[in-house]
């Protein structure tokens, strides 16, 4: 108790410009897990599959008809337009207890073309390890349209083809975490880094004693944490809350060639550099002289090809880069001399090609 307290001391005088360990790090095994099912959403108004083309639709509707006692003979081939396959995924979040609900998504399968005002029949929704742990059912909500023609005109509105169901699958089965097993708790850092691991583990010791909080590589920290669970949601509740500085963030610049994209850590630095960019148009223009003869003169006419090529060089001054180059001066000589996204992304690759540019350069 008395670590408790002056631990909730500590949190009062939170160093400036310092973020809670619960926006750096979070707990190994506190995570969420991932349902997907398959199931038929019925009542759609004549937008549904094609069962001609989707034969697994057929195989679906017998399979649950039969379960019901209604046989469809093996010759007949009902063209429904009222039912469409769908797939439905849900995420199960940590802690969730049996009889919880959880909001599910359930998208078209096959080809139909809207699932507004359709119904999810009763669906069981899997994990990874193949177990039941919820059952899903209830109204589509879409928030798309679409809308058709005779003439093979259409309008789409976003995507009629996926919706959601709010709250629309509940918990049959928990998921076992092992929080309330008692042993040491670990930390998880969102991004690895050895001066913010080592930060934490500090902070962590200062608030609650030496080696309460033990480093075990750049993205992981040992913290042992009480028995009793009443004690151990109140643990780590202090721990989440406690303030650490992390570590500046590498220098990097990341160009993304597909958008022209262009962004650059606070920290990047250039060398001493002097930089040209310039752009070069050739023109070659081909045209034709026609060469009359005099009246009379008993002359032929004679056509002459003509080319006439020009070179454009657009003139762009040099600039110079001193030996402390900050971001904002790196931005302000490119924008002087009218450099584009394009030109920028040039300039930046000659400059770590010559060896000037003090960063990662990531594309992608």
């Amino acid at each position: 108790m008395k670590r408790l307290l002056i631990a909730l001391l500590v949190l009062v005088a939170a160093p400036a410009g310092a973020e809670r360990i619960k926006d750096l790090a979070g707990i190994a095994g506190v995570r969420s897990n991932q349902l997907i099912g398959y199931g038929l959403v019925v009542g759609l108004d004549g937008t549904g599959d094609q069962t001609s083309q989707t034969p697994f639709t057929i195989q679906s509707i017998r399979n649950m008809l039969a379960q019901f006692g209604v046989v469809v003979p093996p010759n007949v081939n009902p063209q429904l337009k009222n039912v469409a396959a769908a797939v439905v995924h849900a995420t199960l979040p940590p802690f969730a207890r049996a009889g919880q609900t959880i909001d599910v998504t359930v998208s078209s399968l096959g080809n139909a073309k809207s699932l507004r005002g359709g119904s999810l029949l009763l669906t069981p929704l899997k994990g990874a390890d193949g177990q039941v742990y919820a059952m899903a059912q209830g109204s589509v909500a879409v928030g798309g349209l679409g809308v058709s023609g005779a003439d093979g005109s259409k309008i789409s509105v976003n995507v009629p083809s996926a919706g959601l169901i709010p709250s629309g699958a509940t918990v049959e089965r928990e998921v076992a975490s092992p929080f309330a097993d008692g042993g040491p708790l670990t930390l998880q850092l969102n991004r690895a880094d050895f001066t913010t691991a080592s930060r934490v583990t500090q902070a962590i010791n200062r608030s609650f004693g030496e080696g309460t909080a033990v480093s075990r590589d750049a993205g992981s920290i040992d913290v042992r944490a009480p028995q009793d669970p009443q004690q151990r949601v109140a643990f780590v509740s202090i721990i989440e809350n406690i303030d650490v500085a992390p570590a500046d963030a590498p220098a990097r610049v990341v160009i993304n060639t597909r958008t022209g994209t262009v962004v650059m850590g606070g920290d990047v630095r250039v060398s001493p550099a002097a930089v040209s960019h310039g752009s070069l148009t050739v023109t070659i223009a081909e045209r034709a002289d026609v060469s009359q003869p005099a009246p009379f003169s008993r002359g032929e006419t004679v056509v002459t090809p003509r080319s006439q090529i020009e070179v454009s060089e657009e003139k762009k001054p040099m600039f110079l880069f001193g030996p402390i180059v900050t971001l904002a001066q790196v931005v302000e000589a490119v924008n002087r001399v009218g450099a584009g996204p394009s030109d920028l992304v040039a300039i930046l690759e000659a400059l770590r090609e010559a060896g000037a540019l003090r960063a990662e350069l990531v594309v992608i």
